[in-house]
């Protein structure tokens, strides 16, 4: 779907397809939709943090307050943390539904998103700046894919009878971890809460979600839904809050069993050590990427430019697995310079909320300073500027689409997640040396490659040190495919079957078989 609408748009008027709850008509966005989730969701109740404090969640795209959130911290999480364990307990309701009811239930979860999906997606856009075709035809797309894919799986997780030596019958059950923290970054909020929540309740277990301070509106409201859906009190409960307080709780809370973190590396180093510290808590990482993409003389160039240019700027370059070191082999690299300038300098900013704006905001002004300060190296360090460069506009946190040629590998900004609208080309003359450089860096989250030859294509893919390798593509993602890292982009993989191992634990049960008497 990522394909589909990125490369193609062939979705004219994707509104006449959806049912909206809060809209008779769903003739377009909301663009000031009504907010009603603010609180902490635990035992399916909307409570006040203990504290009594709360923290402003800001539009981007004007660098105004929407609204107050209430402000979780380490007794929020301790609250949280029982609520689930007492959810979690053998011969509870939870633990006595049967696993295909759980798959009905995460359906009727899916249902319910859909039924708003055209406020999901405006309260995604209001509250992080994305375009609202992506919120509506992207992220809500692969959201309810998700959510239906683990329904799917919830009756179906199998362990194996062993022939083991002997007079004894043994076997092994695949059972629920106990209570998951989860905590989801805030550049996809609605899909990363899907990646996190669907495998997690499919298996059986009882959750914890933070989500990220800057985007906490979507998963609150998906609380909402889960309580309406018919979830059992305490199978999930959401604490809004800032990372080092309710994030480090999470983290380092005794009485959480499993931890999904997905965000920076820096901050991934700490909450697995926060959890190895606590009580050895099992542990998925999906951390930073600096993902190379690599294309060949033989590529279909117009493919690749295309491809390349979505890979990087979709979601205004805040994507983990973005492309950001584009190598382009030196015979065909002066016309993907050129032609990559032109699709740059054609994208529009403005109004996420415009159905003709490409690129809305980064999310804060922190991000967005960032990345003019990571631009003005690139400046600094020799790399040629050939577009972009600036803030856009005078309100909010637009960055303009940036290209840079003539990169060197020592660069920092061919070293460093920049996680913003820059597009670095490096020029490559030999294969021989290419592998080499497209696997040095501490990250391992993604790769491509481009190329009409199969034979150089497999090499590649079997060379390149990184959890995803698209060929001939860029981003596109299923809910049936496994996504992580290598090295420093992370440990354990979400989507697909694999998703669930991480959300399982294998128990093996081995009984004497009694000898008739002779």
């Amino acid at each position: 779907m990522f394909r589909h609408f990125l490369i193609t748009r062939l979705i004219k008027n994707p509104l006449s397809v959806a049912k909206c709850y809060y809209s008779a008509s769903a003739a377009g966005p909301i663009t000031q939709p009504d907010i009603r989730c603010t609180k902490i969701f635990i035992n399916n109740e909307w409570q006040k943090s203990i504290s009594g404090k709360s923290f402003p969640t800001i539009n981007p795209a004007t660098g105004e307050t929407i609204t107050h959130v209430q402000e979780g911290n380490a007794e929020d999480v301790d609250k949280a943390a029982k609520a689930a364990q007492q959810a979690f307990q053998f011969g509870s309701p939870w633990r006595r539904l049967d696993a295909s009811e759980r798959g009905r239930l995460l359906n009727r979860l899916a249902d319910l998103i859909e039924r708003d999906r055209v406020y999901l997606a405006s309260l995604e856009t209001l509250d992080n700046g994305k375009p609202y075709s992506d919120s509506f035809n992207v992220d809500l797309d692969l959201v309810l894919k998700v959510y239906r894919y683990y329904a799917g799986f919830s009756d179906k997780i199998y362990g194996k009878t062993l022939s083991v030596d002997g007079n004894y019958f043994s076997y092994t059950r695949h059972e629920p971890i106990g209570v998951c923290g989860q905590v989801i970054p805030w550049n996809f909020p609605l899909l990363m809460q899907a990646w996190k929540l669907a495998p997690a309740l499919a298996a059986g277990n009882t959750i914890v979600l933070k989500p990220a301070e800057q985007t906490p509106l979507t998963a609150l409201y998906v609380g909402e839904l889960i309580k309406e859906a018919g979830f059992p009190p305490g199978v999930v409960n959401i604490v809004p809050g800032f990372g080092p307080t309710a994030g480090g709780a999470i983290a380092s809370h005794k009485s959480v069993d499993k931890l999904a973190f997905t965000g920076s590396t820096e901050v991934g180093q700490i909450v697995m050590e926060a959890a190895a510290k606590s009580n050895l808590k099992r542990v998925t990482l999906e951390l930073g990427g600096k993902s190379p993409n690599i294309i060949f003389k033989d590529a279909d160039l117009d493919n690749a430019i295309q491809s390349s240019h979505v890979g990087l700027f979709f979601n205004q370059g805040q994507c983990c697995c973005a492309g950001t070191r584009i190598f382009v082999e030196e015979d065909i690299y002066d016309q993907f310079v050129e032609k990559s300038v032109a699709s740059a300098k054609n994208r529009k900013l403005g109004n996420p909320f415009d159905s003709k704006t490409d690129q809305g905001p980064q999310i804060d002004d922190t991000q967005m300073n960032k990345i003019l300060d990571l631009i003005k190296s690139g400046k600094d360090q020799g790399a040629k500027m050939l577009c972009g460069g600036g803030r856009y506009g005078d309100k909010g946190y637009f960055v303009e689409p940036t290209v840079f040629a003539d990169v060197q590998d020592n660069m920092r900004i061919a070293n460093e997640e920049i996680f913003g609208p820059v597009m670095q080309i490096l020029k490559f003359k030999t294969v021989d040396e290419l592998l080499e450089r497209a696997n040095k860096t501490m990250y391992g989250l993604a790769a491509s490659v481009f190329t009409k030859d199969i034979e150089k294509a497999m090499y590649f893919s079997s060379g390149l040190r990184a959890g995803t390798v698209w060929i001939n593509c860029y981003d596109v993602f299923s809910a049936q495919a496994p996504f992580g890292g290598f090295k420093m982009s992370g440990i354990g993989r979400e989507l697909g079957e694999y998703g669930l191992q991480a959300y399982s634990e294998i128990k093996t049960v081995t009984m004497k078989i009694p000898q008739k008497n002779s």
